[in-house]
C-alpha cells in the first residue's frame, strides 16, 4: 500500500469518525431547532375547532375547549362539525384543533368519515406536497378507549400524521383520553393548558419527536449534563411533558398494578366509584354493587310492582338489585347507566370474597329498605298511609336477587359459589347475560331464571347496538344462546326494542329461536335515561306500548304456535310470550314460579326442569286482561312526565 493511499484512508476515517461523533453529540443534546416564539395568529381568522364525535363526548370537550380559548383567553376560534366543512378550504386556515373520537375498528365517527377521507387521500397525492398546510399550525387531542387495544385513539394519531405530511407544525403532540380508564378529565385538561400556552405566545423548541416547553428545557439541560450510565433510559416521554402524569410506558405499567403489590388493580376507580355513588349506586367491595329499584320502593308503598312481579310473582318490595361484575364487555347505545362503568373483556382485577359480597350486598340493600319509612303514599282504600309496618319488615328479608344491575355478573370468576350462598339463605336468582361468554354460560350452576339479552338479530344492527369489544362478537353470540339450548332451568330471551334501530327485525328474530330453545321471551320497549354524551337515543327512539304489542304478536305469529303471548305489563311497555308445550296447561297459563319448591330442588341436589318449579299466572297477569298486568291488590298510582318529544 502506498503512503498516499493509506493517508487518503485515515483521512476518510478520521471525517466519518467526526461525523458520527458529531451527529451523536447533536442527538444526546437532542436539539434540531433553537427556541422561538410561536405567534398568536398573524391571521385574522378564526381558528377551527373541530370536533369528530360519534356519542357526543369529543362535541363536549371540544365545547368545554371552546370556553376556554374564546371566553378565558381571548383566542378567537370556530367550533366546527366537519360535516358541514369543506376540506379544501383546509389550506386557508392557520389554526386548527381537533377533538377526535375513534369509532368501531379504528374507523372516524360518521360525521367525520369525508373530511378524515379528504385528508388520507390528499396526504398521498404527490400534486398537493409536503407544504400544502405550511402556514398552519395544529393540534388533536384523541378520545378513545385503551381496551380497543391497537386501535385505542387511531384516529387522531392518523390525523397528526397526515397533517404532519402536509406540512402543518404541530403544537402540542397529540394527546390521548382514554374514556374507560379513569384519565380523560385530568389528560384533556393538562393538554388543553398546553394548548393554550403555545397560543399565548409560550417559547417552545422543536425537536425531533415534537415540542418542548420552555419550562421543560432546564430539565433537559440537566439530563444532557448527566455523564452517568443508562442515562439515556430516563429521558422523559414528550407525552409526559404534553400531559400530567408519568411517560405512557410507566402509566401503563400503574394501570395494571394500580398501587397494590400483587399486580391486581381495583374495578373501581375513585372516578368510577364518584359516578356510580352520584347515581345511587352503593359500591362493595372492589368490583361489586347493588342498588334499590324504584319498583321496590313502590311496592313498599302499595303502588305496584315491576313486571317480574306480574310475569312470575316476584315480590318487588323483597327483591334486591345486585351484581358482582360492575364490568361489562359491550358499550350499548341505551346503557342506562351513561357508560359509568368499567369494561372488559376478561376478569383482570383483583377478586373479591362471594361471601363477603352476599353478606355486604345484604347489609347495604336493608340499609337503604329502612330510609323509605316513613314515606309517603296514596291510597284510594282507608289503609295506613306511605310505608307499613309489615311491608318494612318484608322488605327487610330479600327473597329475591335480580343480577342485572349493570355490567356482565358472570365475569366474576366466583359466580357459582355466590349464587350457592344466595340459594343457602332460599334468596331466588335472576341472572342477566350479554351474550358474550358462551363458556361461563356453560358452566353455571342451576339458576332460578336465567336470561341472554338478544338486542339485535343480525350481526351488523348487534355491532350497531351492543358496540362490543370483542371482534368475534357474533360468534360468541350465536354461541351464548346455543348455550342456554342446554339448561334445565328457566332461560329466557330479553328483547329490547329501540325505535329506528330494530324494531323492524321480526323475522330475523324468530330465525334465532330455534338456536336456544328458551322458555320465554321477553319484549321490553327501551327506557329512556336522559340525555348524555354517550347516548343519543331521545323519546322518539321509546316504542309505545301498543308497538310491543304489535311486534310480539307478529313474532308469535312467527312461530307457529312454538310460543305465544302469555302476559303483559302496560305500565313497564312490556311482554311476555312464553313456549306453549310447557307452560300452557289446560289452556291456562303457568308462568308464576313456586319459589319454596325451586330452593327444596336445589337443596335436594337432584337434577330438576323448569316445568318442576312452575306456578300458575293469576288472570290478571294474562295478555289482554283489563288490568293491564297491574296487581289489583295494589293501588294505581300516575304520575305526570315531561319528556320532550314530537310525538
Amino acid at each position: 500500500m502506498t503512503p498516499s493511499s493509506l493517508s487518503t484512508r485515515l483521512t476518510l476515517f478520521a471525517l466519518l469518525s467526526a461525523t458520527t461523533f458529531y451527529f451523536l453529540y447533536k442527538s444526546r443534546r437532542r436539539r434540531l431547532k433553537p427556541l422561538k416564539h410561536l405567534p398568536l395568529n398573524p391571521n385574522p381568522r378564526p381558528g377551527k375547532l373541530f370536533f369528530l364525535t360519534q356519542t357526543g363526548t369529543s362535541k363536549a370537550l371540544a365545547q368545554r375547549l371552546l370556553d376556554l380559548l374564546s371566553s378565558k383567553n381571548n383566542i378567537p376560534f370556530d367550533l366546527v362539525d366537519p360535516q358541514t366543512y369543506e376540506p379544501e378550504d383546509l389550506p386557508k386556515e392557520s389554526l386548527i384543533i381537533i377533538i377526535a373520537s375513534t369509532w368501531e375498528d379504528g374507523n372516524p365517527p360518521q360525521n367525520s368519515k369525508f373530511f378524515v377521507n379528504w385528508l388520507a387521500e390528499i396526504s398521498t397525492d404527490f400534486r398537493a406536497g409536503s407544504l400544502l398546510l405550511s402556514d398552519c399550525k395544529f393540534a388533536v387531542f384523541g378520545v378513545g378507549s385503551r381496551i380497543y387495544g391497537d386501535t385505542f385513539n387511531a384516529v387522531a394519531r392518523d390525523l397528526g400524521k397526515r397533517l404532519r405530511g402536509l406540512g402543518a407544525t404541530e403544537m402540542v403532540p397529540v394527546g390521548e383520553g382514554d374514556v374507560d380508564g379513569g384519565e380523560l378529565e385530568s389528560v384533556f385538561v393538562g393538554w388543553s393548558e398546553k394548548v393554550v400556552t403555545v397560543l399565548k405566545g409560550g417559547l417552545v423548541m422543536e425537536n425531533g419527536n415534537g415540542i418542548v416547553y420552555e419550562s421543560d428545557v432546564e430539565s433537559l439541560e440537566s439530563d444532557d449534563d448527566d455523564d452517568g450510565e443508562g442515562g439515556g433510559e430516563d429521558i422523559v416521554d414528550l407525552e409526559d411533558i404534553a400531559g400530567k402524569g408519568p411517560s405512557r410506558k410507566k402509566s401503563v405499567n400503574v394501570a395494571e398494578t394500580n398501587g397494590k403489590l400483587d399486580g391486581k388493580r381495583e374495578m373501581v376507580t375513585p372516578v368510577i366509584r364518584a359516578n356510580l355513588e352520584k347515581q345511587g349506586y352503593k359500591i362493595i367491595g372492589s368490583h361489586s354493587g347493588v342498588k334499590i329499584c324504584r319498583w321496590t320502593k313502590s311496592q313498599l308503598r302499595g303502588r305496584g310492582g315491576c313486571y317480574k312481579h306480574s310475569f312470575y310473582g316476584i315480590e318487588s318490595h323483597r327483591c334486591m338489585e345486585a351484581t358482582p361484575s360492575l364490568a361489562c364487555a359491550n358499550k350499548c347505545v341505551f346503557c342506562w347507566r351513561h357508560h359509568t362503568n368499567p369494561v372488559g373483556k376478561s376478569w383482570q382485577w383483583k377478586m373479591d370474597d362471594p361471601l363477603e359480597i352476599v353478606n355486604t350486598a345484604i347489609d347495604l340493600h336493608t340499609k337503604m329498605i329502612k330510609q323509605t319509612k316513613g314515606v309517603p303514599g296514596e291510597f284510594t282504600r282507608p289503609i295506613v298511609a306511605g310505608v307499613t309496618q309489615e311491608r318494612l319488615m318484608e322488605g327487610l328479608s330479600p327473597r329475591h336477587c335480580a343480577l342485572s344491575l349493570v355490567g356482565e355478573p358472570i365475569m366474576y370468576p366466583k359466580i357459582n359459589a355466590l349464587v350457592d350462598e344466595l340459594h343457602r339463605r332460599r334468596i331466588s336468582t335472576f341472572l342477566v347475560t350479554n351474550a358474550q361468554f358462551p363458556e361461563k354460560i356453560k358452566m353455571l350452576k342451576p339458576l332460578t331464571q336465567l336470561y341472554v339479552s338478544v338486542d339485535a338479530a343480525t350481526k351488523d344492527s348487534l355491532k350497531a347496538i351492543d358496540r362490543p369489544l370483542f371482534g368475534d362478537f357474533w360468534e360468541r353470540f350465536i354461541d351464548s344462546l346455543k348455550a342456554l339450548k342446554e339448561k334445565h332451568q328457566r332461560t329466557v330471551y330479553r328483547l329490547t326494542l329501540v325505535k329506528g334501530w330494530n324494531t323492524e327485525d321480526v323475522d330475523a328474530y324468530s330465525k334465532l329461536f330455534v338456536l336456544g330453545k328458551p322458555d320465554f321471551v321477553e319484549i321490553k320497549g327501551v327506557t329512556y335515561c336522559g340525555s348524555s354524551a354517550t347516548s343519543k337515543l331521545t323519546m322518539e327512539n321509546v316504542p309505545w306500548h301498543s308497538d310491543v304489542r304489535a311486534f310480539s304478536e307478529a313474532l308469535a305469529l312467527k312461530s307457529e304456535g312454538e310460543y305465544e303471548v302469555a302476559c303483559e305489563h302496560a305500565h313497564s311497555c312490556c311482554v311476555l310470550l312464553a313456549k306453549t308445550e310447557k307452560f300452557k296447561v289446560n289452556g291456562q297459563w303457568h308462568t308464576w314460579i313456586d319459589y319454596e319448591k325451586f330452593h327444596d330442588l336445589v337443596a335436594s341436589g337432584r337434577p330438576f326442569d323448569s316445568e318442576d318449579y312452575m306456578a300458575l299466572t293469576p288472570s290478571w297477569a294474562v295478555y289482554g286482561a283489563e288490568e293491564g298486568g297491574f296487581d289489583p291488590d295494589q293501588s294505581r298510582y300516575k304520575k305526570e312526565r315531561h319528556h320532550k318529544s314530537k310525538r
